[in-house]
């Protein structure tokens, strides 16, 4: 019998396959566990950080701004909010859901509301009975804007939802007093802009908007979803020109949140915001309120200077308007109002006008220097009229004469016969180059935005190329008593009044004070010391026989002060009420006290009638005088401030 073997191989391909099969499976599913575990961990962490983390940014309040004896012009005061925080409500929401969700079902007709409207609904409802327990406090009937609401869930949820606005102090302490700590309603305060004087120095300070995107430097979540509270942003004025300094600087929070965008965490990391800076002004508020008094309603403008230093004192410009309405934003009804009032123009710095006779001052020294001009020689004898080619001029409006007189007697009673004559003399060139060397025809360069560039200080080679027309004697005529062409600015005024007192050409004016700034120092004018004597004793007698008289009048008089000034009157025509006529411009320029100068003014007004008597010392000087009362008077009855005190941070 034979035997039969069976044999079997030691491996079976096809099971070798199939172990080999899984095993590579095996190391594929290892590898992507590996790679996702190991390699992809910080992507997957990255989108986890996206997705469930946001930043908030806080804009810092700005700095305040000081007169130059720390009384502050612009600060920040607290506004209170009722604002309600959704996240603590999301319980109450969705029960809120379910009810009007159940309500609708009941009705047999109607069409039902997607879930999207009754989310809406359900939240604005919960928020009207939160709404209605503050109603019931401050005595109130407010209602919920649904749509408000819903913007806010889907724009900035992370914010709390302001539910009233802007509280009274007297309602902010009754909310503090009977609302509930732990209350998702909290009463919450932020800062807006407080101007103490209301509408003076409103063209010297400025006002802010609304800032929608301040940014935050140098904290992380650049590419986190951002929500930002409202800041602001200087619009015109100090607030303007130094926004950058007075702007604070920005906070900011980055939150965890669940997936529908509620906070559930504390801040994972906070910078709390820091105020701007804080700036010293030159201006004394004393003196700004008391220029603004003086000017009233009256269309114009008025500058005072400190003659050393070039700071300036006062600068007000009318028509003005309130500070106090431009925060934290300007309505629609109060813009229009600004804007139909002209009270958006800087008189001061903006407005070219001509300047009458002040400009014989100008002239007199381009004569004096050029030595076109005997300061000790009778002129014209003034008879109330004078012929320039074809044409009569009328001196003192044609209803008296002046008389023969010499340089001084001339400035101080202000005969336009004597400067139409020595103005022809001397020549339009002559006179133009000395209004140039006394920059008349540049910009200040003060700290402030909008300052014209727009002062004109005619010549025949300008009119032929601005013009295309040549020059006549008329023209110098006009021109030699400040009108025709010459166009200037009461700042520049203000300024060429400071420099006549220093004996100097130019003065640079600035708004910021420095306790310790230095005297300022530019060209010489040129004058001998005889020729600025007669000079001097031209502009003291303009304020003590001549146009401005008034000044020494009992109820006018500053005892003990000097003051050397000159008036003008400027005409312009203009065409009002369906009228065609001149309507006047009354200037007067001065500087006291007159042996040692300190302070120099310059006033300007705008007649509002065609025809209308407006003259620089009946109606300008005063205006300067009670500035210079106001000086004196802090002067000699209060001590000097130490202004040192208020450092700027």
């Amino acid at each position: 019998m034979s035997r039969l073997i069976e044999t079997h191989s030691a491996r079976n391909p096809r099971l070798l396959l199939f172990f080999g099969i899984v095993a590579t499976l095996l190391l594929v599913l290892v590898g992507g566990l590996a790679y996702r575990q190991l390699i992809k961990t910080g992507l997957y962490n990255e989108r986890e950080r996206l997705q469930n983390q946001r930043r908030v940014v806080v804009p810092g309040p700005r700095g305040n701004i000081y007169d130059r004896n720390g009384k502050i012009l612009v600060g920040n005061r607290p506004r209170f909010s009722v604002v309600l925080n959704l996240a603590e409500l999301r319980g109450e929401f969705r029960s809120e859901y379910k009810i009007v969700d159940r309500n609708y079902r009941k009705l047999v007709q109607g069409e039902r509301p997607n879930s999207d409207q009754i989310a809406r609904i359900a939240r604005a409802t919960v928020a009207q009975r939160y709404l209605d327990k503050i109603n019931q406090i401050l005595g109130r009937t407010e209602k919920v804007s649904t749509a408000e609401l819903n913007r806010h869930v889907n724009q900035t949820l992370l914010l709390p939802y302001i539910l009233l606005d802007d509280l009274a102090p007297n309602e902010y302490a009754r909310l503090i007093e009977r609302l509930p700590v732990s209350s998702p309603l909290q009463v919450y305060t932020s800062s807006t802009r407080y101007y103490p004087f209301k509408s003076a120095a409103s063209h010297v300070l400025g006002y802010t908007g609304i800032d929608d995107d301040p940014t935050v430097e140098d904290f992380p979540g650049d590419d986190l979803l951002t929500f930002k509270m409202k800041g602001s942003f200087g619009r015109d004025g100090l607030e303007k020109k130094f926004n950058e300094e007075l702007q604070g600087e920005s906070g900011g929070a980055i939150y965890r949140v669940d997936p529908a965008g509620y906070r559930v965490d504390l801040p994972v990391e906070k910078r709390l915001p820091v105020q701007g800076k804080n700036i010293i002004t030159s201006l004394d508020i004393d003196l700004q309120l008391a220029a603004e008094q003086a000017l009233g309603d009256r269309i114009g403008a008025a500058v005072a200077v400190d003659i050393k230093t070039g700071e300036v004192l006062v600068l007000t410009s009318k028509p003005d308007y309130n500070l106090a309405d431009t925060t934290p934003r300007i309505s629609q009804t109060t813009w229009q109002d600004i804007l139909d009032r002209g009270a958006l123009l800087n008189q001061a710095i903006s407005g070219t006008y001509a300047p009458g006779s002040t400009f014989k001052i100008l002239v007199s020294i381009a004569g004096l220097r050029s030595g076109r001009l005997n300061p000790d020689q009778l002129g014209a004898d003034c008879q109330g009229s004078f012929r320039v080619g074809n044409k009569m001029f009328l001196c003192d409006n044609g209803l008296g004469h002046h008389g023969p007189l010499a340089l001084a007697e001339a400035i101080a009673h202000s005969c336009d016969t004597y400067f139409w004559q020595a103005g022809l003399a001397i020549t339009p060139d002559v006179i133009a180059a000395e209004a140039r060397r006394f920059h008349l025809d540049q910009s200040t360069g003060i700290e402030l935005p909008n300052e014209t560039s727009r002062m004109t200080i005619p010549s025949p080679e300008w009119k032929q190329r601005t013009q295309n027309e040549r020059w006549f004697p008329g023209d110098t005529a006009n021109m030699s008593i400040g009108q025709g062409f010459v166009l200037v600015t009461p700042l520049e005024m203000a300024c060429f009044a400071a420099s006549i007192a220093r004996d100097e050409v130019y003065t640079k004016p600035t708004l910021l004070h420095d306790a310790h700034a230095p005297i300022q120092h530019t060209e010489s004018i040129g004058l001998t010391p005889a020729q600025r004597a007669i000079l001097l004793a031209g502009m003291e007698g303009c304020t003590t026989y001549g146009t401005a008289d008034i000044l020494t009048k009992p109820f006018m008089k500053i005892p003990g002060v000097r003051i050397a000034g000159k008036t003008g009157t400027a005409q312009k025509k203009v065409t009002k009420d369906g009228k065609v006529g001149n309507i006047n411009f009354a200037w007067f320029i001065c500087f006291a006290p007159l042996e040692n100068p300190e302070i120099a003014v310059a006033v300007m007004l705008e007649g509002e009638e065609i025809g209308e008597s407006y003259g620089g010392g009946v109606n300008a000087g005063p205006v300067a005088n009670t500035i210079l009362k106001k000086y004196f008077e802090k002067k000699n009855q209060q001590p000097e401030i130490d202004a040192t005190r208020f450092k700027v941070e």
